[in-house]
């Protein structure tokens, strides 16, 4: 270990080799504090030959490397479990290039944080897709590993449909880099969006050209109670087929909205509780609003139209995350399902989550057919309710990971969402790019049975 140390601060210097046990704790322990682990130490380098450089190093010296964003993961693919491994963080990669205004696009580093980028983008005058509550801490990097969707998902796609090219560094050392911006490209595989989604298993990113949109800002917020998750999904389409400008459509239900009225000491939000409740952020022209209240379903609704009243409806929803952290330390389980079998999906839930003993706080972005399960009661080590969660969502047609990943949390149940042909050929690919098994053994994969 020492001559592994020793060989990496001579590359990314001293004061970024972390080994202190209280300092590694930090980088080995995800968000949701459920997945734990240890480390040999902890990298930052500062810049892509850095990384080059520190990936020979470890093959040399036969110890895997996790890469590592903002640590906001939510299965564990950011975190080691092995003690012989090195936790590569990327958050010292933080190159922040000039907005192109003519093209609408910037290059950004892997360590740039998503609130970072999209304020560089705003004072340009332009827009960054991909929003979400963890953006002061979830990196460009990490957002790109994991292909994350986020609140605006319905408006401009996932991360992959920002995705112009990428600069990466793969395991035996060399560096690939796609960075100008062609949108017109049509030579060869398509190695950006083989990277983006593949959870650091492949290559470490350590750039990316992005491509920005024409500034949007929502003129209004509508946050409506609705009788059920049915009435919900057919009130947000109802919304995108009149309005063309729907940035948004989240669902939560009343458990959640109680657990952060506890948690924040909000008020409550309608005159009357609800089962669940649909909150839409709208660019609405001209004419727009007046058919936007005549819709049935806005009965008892809330509609906010200036940024410090929008927040305030927004914080029942964003702030969702940390009132469930702070009750326990939860299950997070991230699906996606056709829209139309979104109900039949939650009415089976709850009793496979009263089968386990627990409680379910449901939130999501229903305009995406995605629901976030989080699970409270279980022992964090107890996957019982994952996999009968899992499984049901499966059982309607739907994926076991929307936005999230797949990590280490859900590699035993990645055949629930593809076919034997369909993960032998994404193996192939892992041993063609990463032939000795250092990047991120046991993420997305089981480990092979010899």
């Amino acid at each position: 270990m020492e001559a592994l140390l020793a060989e990496l601060a001579a590359i990314v210097g001293a004061e970024h080799v972390l080994a202190d046990p209280d300092l590694v704790a930090g980088y080995t322990t995800d968000w949701t504090r459920r997945f734990r682990g240890s480390a040999r130490c902890v990298i930052r380098p500062g810049d892509a030959r850095e990384v080059s450089r520190a990936l020979l190093a470890c093959a040399r010296h036969a110890a895997p490397v996790v890469p590592q964003g903002g640590n906001t993961g939510l299965v564990g693919g950011g975190v080691a479990l092995d003690g012989d491994a090195v936790v590569m963080s990327t958050r010292r990669l933080r190159r922040l290039g000039p907005v192109d205004t003519l093209a609408g696009q910037v290059t950004a580093g892997a360590g740039v944080t998503i609130a970072e980028l999209r304020a560089h983008a705003a004072r340009a005058g332009l827009e960054y897709g991909v929003d979400l509550a963890a953006r002061e801490s979830a990196t460009v990097g990490g957002t790109i590993a994991t292909n994350a969707g986020g609140i605006h998902t319905i408006r401009y796609g996932a991360t992959r449909a920002q995705l112009l090219g990428l600069e990466a560094v793969l395991a035996d050392g060399s560096v690939i880099s796609r960075l100008g911006g062609i949108q017109a490209d049509n030579t060869g595989y398509e190695l950006t969006q083989l990277l983006a989604g593949s959870e650091g298993t492949l290559g470490v990113i350590t750039a990316a050209r992005l491509r920005l949109w024409a500034a949007e800002p929502p003129a209004l917020t509508v946050l409506a109670g609705l009788p059920g998750i049915e009435a919900a999904a057919a009130a947000s389409a109802e919304v995108r087929s009149l309005l063309p400008g729907v940035r948004a459509a989240e669902y939560f239900e009343a458990a959640g909205l109680a657990l952060v009225r506890a948690h924040a000491g909000l008020p409550a939000p309608l005159g009357s509780d609800y089962p669940c409740y649909l909150l839409a952020d709208i660019s609405a022209a001209d004419g727009d609003t007046e058919r936007l209240m005549a819709l049935r379903f806005l009965a008892d609704a809330a509609v906010a139209m200036d940024a410090q009243a929008r927040a305030g409806l927004w914080a029942y929803r964003e702030r969702h995350t940390e009132a469930i952290s702070a009750a326990g330390i939860p299950h997070k389980l991230d699906v996606a399902l056709p829209v139309a079998r979104l109900a039949a999906f939650r009415a089976e839930l709850d009793e496979v989550i009263a089968k386990a003993g627990a409680r379910a706080i449901v939130f999501g972005h229903i305009g995406a057919g995605n629901l976030h399960v989080n699970v409270l009661g279980p022992d964090p080590g107890d996957p019982a309710v994952d996999d009968a969660v899992l499984r049901l969502a499966a059982a309607h047609g739907g994926t076991i990971s929307a936005e999230h990943g797949i990590g280490r949390a859900k590699a035993a149940m990645l055949y629930l969402s593809r076919s034997a042909a369909e993960i032998a050929a994404m193996r192939a690919v892992k041993s063609a790019l990463d032939p000795g098994g250092l990047l991120n053994p046991g993420v997305l994969f089981e480990p092979p049975v010899h």
